[in-house]
């Protein structure tokens, strides 16, 4: 389960949340069989592109979040527009998004393999009845606002004003469900014809949108510190400008695909055309998605709660999307290296019978991104409060606002590891087609987080709920990775290379480790010289990650970790 940063770029992603394949099916970009060197160097560039397409995205999208929150703050009035924000994705996932590229994308690279026509009549067929499914279900959203609304955040009295503001931003940005719809199905009929760059950067124009938006949103309207302060002419430019620049982001596209050769003519003659039988054999990642989204919805809900008891502490939803949004960045990026370059090979793997090429590929992702992953946990365990109020303390929020999502990025520092490697070992499940036994991991991380989440809410005060309801995220992937594991190992034969995995990620976590403590320490040291306080985090933050960073380096060397030698990506 995971809550994205609201306002979000999209690339890559999780399976079942529409960004589970290798974009184009199973398929290398390079070829069929990608064992040439053509095929092998077509990978190598498609990856790079995408890689560099995601570092853009997630650049400006970090500019993006750190003016959001000097516009709007960290508490409630922040959140009524973040949880409507997060709504218009969740709805499209659940409708088709998780379905889109697990099963029907993969039969759409089949079609235009074996149909005589190259496949442009199933192609046709498939985007009609995407954007179809999503233009009705995009209506009736739009009208049932306030009953999705009353799932997030309750309508009480003393929450009627939060409630209606959370309704009215709904209304302006749940027509995105079509729009991201258009982006990601005009996107992997891109990626059929291994064409994979646009996907990957046409996001960035999402995130001008908003920098824009934001930037004028400061610097022209006063920001308002509560939610009945709010004027109609923001609200008029936080809801067009935001639904403007996911439509933006689908409208990009089509250049580019007319330019690859594919013109759309809506065809309902989906009968006798195994579009039905795509749908359905879609059923375990649509429960896969439901799973996440549920624990998501009831983490949301208890995080509200807590921003209407301190409405301007900036200790509930707000915060916690941002903290989580800034400890993904190591994962997105190298999600897109990785897992784009090992879901083929690995596919390939298990219809040829090669465990062990498939045991290898895997033990090798976690290993050499465990030598990025590892130490980015520590730092933000180490350096969560600095990283907070470098990035989050600015426009209506103060030092002391940012507090909390400093602390909530602590308590899910150490948790990159596990979802990491969890997001890793899933695709082993995914090479064997089997969707199945992700479905039931889910199962088991959403029960476990909900469980802990419940008792942060019901236990904690409300200044440390969501801060426990982080940390509570940590425990249930730390949970998932061992059962993960445990059932991947019996799928490979009784061995998963743990004896190697062991030893490599117990040297990183002293490296790691080591190097957190003595950044802390010259962290700490700089803490004391006499500079504004505007420049006081960004010193310590400096000389910390500096010393944390030389010291993790050379501990590893010393510790003779050969994977630091592979970062550039698997060869």
């Amino acid at each position: 389960m995971q809550l994205r940063p609201p306002g979000r770029e999209i690339s890559g992603g999780d399976p079942a949340s529409g960004g589970d394949r290798a974009p184009g099916g199973d398929r290398a970009p390079g070829g069929e069989g990608g064992t040439g060197n053509g095929a092998k160097g077509g990978l190598a560039r498609s990856s790079r592109l995408m890689a560099a397409g995601t570092v853009v995205s997630r650049a400006t999208g970090m500019i993006r979040m750190v003016l959001q929150a000097g516009a709007l703050g960290t508490g409630l009035l922040a959140s009524t527009y973040n949880i409507a924000n997060v709504v218009p994705m969740s709805i499209y996932t659940l409708l088709i998004g998780g379905a889109l590229n697990s099963v029907l994308v993969p039969q759409l690279v089949r079609a235009r393999a074996e149909h005589a026509d190259g496949g442009r009549a199933y192609e046709q067929r498939l985007v009609t009845l995407v954007l179809t499914v999503l233009a009705i279900g995009t209506a009736l959203a739009v009208w049932a606002a306030p009953q999705i609304v009353a799932i997030y955040t309750p309508d009480t009295p003393r929450t009627h004003a939060a409630f209606e503001l959370t309704v009215v931003f709904a209304r302006f940005l749940l027509p995105q469900i079509f729009f991201y719809g258009l982006f990601f199905i005009l996107g992997q009929v891109l990626n059929a014809r291994s064409k994979f760059g646009a996907m990957m950067w046409t996001p960035v124009l999402n995130n001008v949108v908003l920098i824009a938006m934001f930037g004028v949103y400061i610097g022209v309207m006063a920001g308002p510190d509560r939610v009945e302060d709010i004027t109609p002419g923001q609200i008029d430019l936080l809801g067009f400008a935001t639904t403007g620049g996911i439509a933006l982001q689908g409208l990009a596209l089509i250049p580019f695909v007319r330019a690859a050769g594919f013109r759309f003519r809506p065809r309902f003659d989906w009968r006798g055309t195994g579009l039905r039988k795509s749908i359905v054999a879609a059923r375990w990642t649509l429960l896969f998605v439901l799973a996440n989204l549920v624990a998501m919805t009831v983490v949301t809900h208890y995080a509200d709660a807590a921003d209407h008891q301190l409405p301007t502490a900036g200790v509930g939803f707000s915060a916690y999307s941002y903290a989580q949004g800034i400890w993904m960045l190591p994962q997105s990026i190298i999600t897109v290296s990785l897992v784009t370059a090992l879901l083929p090979r690995m596919s390939r793997a298990v219809t040829e019978h090669r465990l062990d090429d498939l045991r290898g590929d895997l033990s090798r992702a976690l290993r050499v991104s465990g030598v990025l992953i590892v130490p980015a946990a520590f730092f933000f365990l180490v350096f969560g409060p600095q990283t907070a109020q470098l990035l989050l303390a600015h426009g209506t929020v103060d030092a002391t606002s940012a507090g909390p999502a400093g602390q909530m990025l602590q308590a899910f520092g150490l948790g990159l590891i596990p979802y990491s490697a969890q997001y890793l070992l899933l695709r082993g499940f995914y090479a064997f087609e089997d969707t199945r036994t992700p479905f039931w991991m889910a199962v088991w991380i959403s029960a476990v987080n909900i469980a802990l989440a419940t008792a942060c809410h019901l236990w904690l005060p409300a200044r440390w709920a969501v801060t426990g309801m982080a940390l509570a995220y940590t425990v249930a992937y730390g949970v998932g990775l061992l059962a993960t594991a445990l059932l991947l190992r019996r799928r490979l034969a009784g061995r998963l290379d743990g004896r190697r995995l062991f030893r490599t990620y117990g040297k990183l976590t002293v490296s790691a480790g080591a190097a957190g403590a003595l950044g802390w320490l010259a962290a700490r040291a700089c803490s004391g010289v006499p500079l504004s306080a505007g420049w006081t985090p960004v010193l310590t933050l400096a000389a910390g990650a500096a010393t944390m960073t030389l010291i993790f380096l050379g501990l590893a060397r010393l510790l003779k970790i050969g994977e630091l030698r592979s970062l550039p990506g698997l060869r």
